[in-house]
């Protein structure tokens, strides 16, 4: 804590530092104000933007229709809610693998028009140089492997990576790559646990995990997942710690109920005027 009792605001340093330490990192998705100031005053060290706001939030199928202004937008809405959180923002579809010049002009956006305090970028060896450039820019990053969701067509569909032995020694290799180029954590998703905690145990740099096993040093989970927000199927790695989804639904049919029969708004929730006030304005109005 600050010395005005505020939550001190983790840096890539401290992150690394937690890694060395054995502390384990949590971070939640938050895509709006009122998410973002639950998730910090949860307490979380880290808050992400992610590019998965397409599915969750605007009902799309995937995360390829979500676009830079997009992000800007949503990560501005969560900088209000949480000013003590470290908060890293998804680089979206084609912002990024364009050009190491649009690349660079997009993350500079991310930070400065949004206030994002990172980025994260998909991809592993091909993404390098970008990644290189950014850090040339004072961008920091946030590597991403294994299920790219922004490759999801390429990759066949939502599926586990990393299975055999080429494809994991490639995941693999691809972590020593990002760290070498400077990304100061990466993002396992829906990798084999023990080629996670390989990962790993061989980085100085944390690694976290969605759908990649406990041997992580941190985890992720999305925030309407974790809290049940949606009625929608639910993966094999997520945990539910609530069934908001029906409590909404009730809340709002006893709301329903309540107007239908006219016992809501009660006198509680109205605002009166005074007696000769009213008997003023019905004597203005001509009304008896």
């Amino acid at each position: 804590m600050t010395g005005n009792g505020q939550k001190e605001k983790l840096t890539t340093v401290k992150l690394k530092e937690m890694k060395s330490t054995n502390r384990r990192i949590s971070m939640v998705t938050a895509y709006d104000y009122p998410t973002a100031r639950a998730v910090e005053d949860s307490g979380a060290d880290v808050i992400l933007v992610g590019d998965s706001l397409g599915m969750v939030v605007l009902g799309h199928e995937t995360t390829l229709p979500v676009t830079l202004d997009d992000m800007i937008h949503h990560t501005r809405a969560v900088k209000r809610g949480a000013k003590n959180t470290f908060v890293v923002t998804d680089m979206p579809f084609l912002s990024a693998n364009i050009s190491i010049p649009e690349t660079v002009r997009n993350a500079g956006r991310i930070i400065q028009e949004a206030g994002a305090d990172a980025v994260k970028l998909e991809g592993g060896r091909e993404m390098i140089d970008e990644i290189r450039a950014l850090m040339k820019a004072n961008i920091p990053v946030m590597g991403h492997l294994g299920l790219t969701p922004q490759a999801v067509n390429q990759l066949g569909g939502f599926k586990l990576q990393g299975k055999d032995v080429e494809s994991a020694k490639r995941i693999f290799e691809d972590a020593l790559f990002l760290q070498e180029a400077g990304c100061f954590a990466i993002v396992l998703e829906l990798v084999p646990t023990p080629l996670a905690t390989m990962i790993s145990e061989h980085l100085t740099i944390p690694t976290i995990g969605i759908g990649a096993g406990a041997g992580c040093d941190g985890q992720v989970l999305v925030i309407h997942d974790l809290l049940g927000i949606t009625n929608d199927y639910m993966p094999r790695f997520v945990k539910k710690y609530g069934n908001l989804y029906e409590t909404m639904v009730d809340a709002v049919k006893s709301y329903n109920q309540e107007v239908r029969d006219g016992v809501f708004p009660g006198s509680a929730h109205e605002f009166g005027m005074k007696d000769e006030v009213v008997a003023a304005l019905k004597k203005e109005l001509s009304i008896q």
